[in-house]
């Protein structure tokens, strides 16, 4: 039994939660910073049609993640699972054959961005400099697409093979460079938005090539290996990956939706003060994200184990802690907001501004409910549950908000779509208690 097999079995549940999920959620931390720091430096250095412009592209670009997400944390389930029923050369045949599939996808996906973004961003509305922008911005994307999607997808192999604090480490180095490399090509250089992407993707190249290194090094329980795995295992993983896919998918689809209705409502102004609310929401999203995928090998390893305690334990734990935060981040967002706003906005902006602060107290009630699907939804992942964490996925980012946002918009505007995450999230929260619920009454009666 090698060190990691004998850590996600025998190490006291709390101490391994901590061990797994402070790396994971430092490391988005910084993740979430950088591309926080990019909304600073487009808002200050750049004006209100770049903040908007890359608010506009980044549905796109978090597509291109949501397939390299959707294969990782789908295979990584399956090799997690894999490792606790002692089967060790299939789960590396599953991750060599994985990372392979997300750089075919991701030259693919590079080509579509060049060549059909623009006639998206004209569809949404977008005219004009916000519209020369929004293209400049994918097309950076598209030209690094091969060399930046395996980056996040890299962090569920790494995790697996208990190297959290390496991951950490490196997630922190890339995103201090991103924006050492924000303030020389935006604000040395006068970059632009094609500063401000060529900063993010370059950063993620070089991580991307140091998250692979040690698994070239064959030094990890992971390695590389030649061979393919038959057609039914790749599309189980798939599926397993599919709630998480769909989620990052709907989001994206609903933040075009919402930049759409924004236009209507406010054009670029209103669009801007979202995105700003967006960006420090993006904080809270990455710390409750990282902390739920840090755990779902362990939880993986032992349900496969038939650990069931060790499960439930960890579950718990996952729980208490994402309930913490969201109250902190109420806090931090509702009474916050003439503080954090200021820093995306050029000096004598004062009708962004007070949009934006606005925003944030109407919009930071959705902590107070939104980490219930988003934890119940990794959890139904980490146990093979595809079919019900891809309902509670779907629903909790496309369905609800659609809903909540075709009756909340009408009768109040600009309000009603910052309210709109709260009545999702209420919605999304019973529908994942109910599934989480039933899934343990089926686990029962095994």
């Amino acid at each position: 039994m090698n060190d990691n097999s004998i850590a996600f079995e025998k190490l006291n549940t709390t101490r391994l939660f901590f061990r797994c999920a402070l790396p994971a959620m430092l490391s988005m931390v910084f993740s979430a910073l950088y591309v926080i720091a990019d909304g600073i430096f487009v808002g200050r250095f750049v004006g209100e049609n770049a903040l908007a412009a890359v608010n506009l592209a980044m549905p796109l670009v978090n597509i291109s993640f949501a397939v390299s997400d959707m294969i990782a944390i789908g295979s990584a389930v399956h090799i997690a699972m894999l490792l606790g029923e002692k089967k060790n050369e299939n789960a590396n045949r599953v991750f060599s054959f994985s990372v392979k599939i997300i750089f075919a996808f991701s030259v693919l996906i590079g080509i579509f961005f060049l060549f059909f973004t623009k006639p998206v961003f004209v569809l949404m509305g977008t005219s004009g400099q916000a519209l020369n922008y929004a293209f400049e911005y994918m097309c950076i994307y598209a030209l690094f697409s091969p060399l930046t999607m395996i980056y996040f997808a890299a962090d569920n192999y790494l995790r697996i093979c208990n190297r959290q604090t390496y991951s950490m480490v490196l997630n922190i180095s890339t995103a201090l460079l991103n924006i050492l490399l924000d303030y020389l090509l935006i604000v040395v250089f006068d970059g632009g938005v094609r500063g401000a992407a060529l900063a993010s993707c370059i950063s993620m190249a070089i991580g991307s090539f140091l998250s692979l290194l040690p698994f070239f090094r064959k030094k990890l329980e992971l390695r590389f290996v030649s061979g393919k795995i038959p057609a039914k295992q790749f599309f189980s993983l798939l599926a397993n990956g599919s709630s998480e896919f769909f989620s990052n998918i709907s989001s994206s689809i609903m933040a075009f939706i919402l930049n759409i209705v924004l236009m209507q409502i406010g054009g670029t102004t209103a669009v801007a003060a979202m995105s700003i609310v967006l960006y420090v929401d993006s904080l809270m999203i990455m710390m409750i994200l990282g902390m739920c995928d840090s755990m779902q090998p362990p939880i993986s390893y032992c349900h496969a184990a038939g650990l069931k305690k060790r499960v439930a334990s960890f579950e718990k734990n996952v729980l208490f802690s994402a309930a913490l935060l969201s109250v902190m981040a109420f806090i931090f967002l509702h009474y916050g907001g003439g503080i954090i706003a200021p820093l995306f906005i050029k000096e004598g902006d004062t009708a962004l501004l007070e949009l934006s602060v606005h925003a944030m107290k109407l919009y930071a009630f959705s902590y107070l409910v939104n980490w219930i699907a988003r934890c119940l939804s990794s959890y139904l992942t980490a146990l093979g549950k595809a079919v019900q964490s891809f309902i509670t996925s779907i629903c909790a980012t496309l369905v609800f908000p659609l809903m909540a946002l075709s009756v909340l918009t009408p009768m109040y505007g600009f309000d009603g779509v910052c309210l709109m995450p709260l009545f999702a999230g209420i919605m999304s929260s019973i529908l994942a208690i109910i599934l989480a619920v039933n899934t343990k009454k089926d686990k029962a009666k095994l």
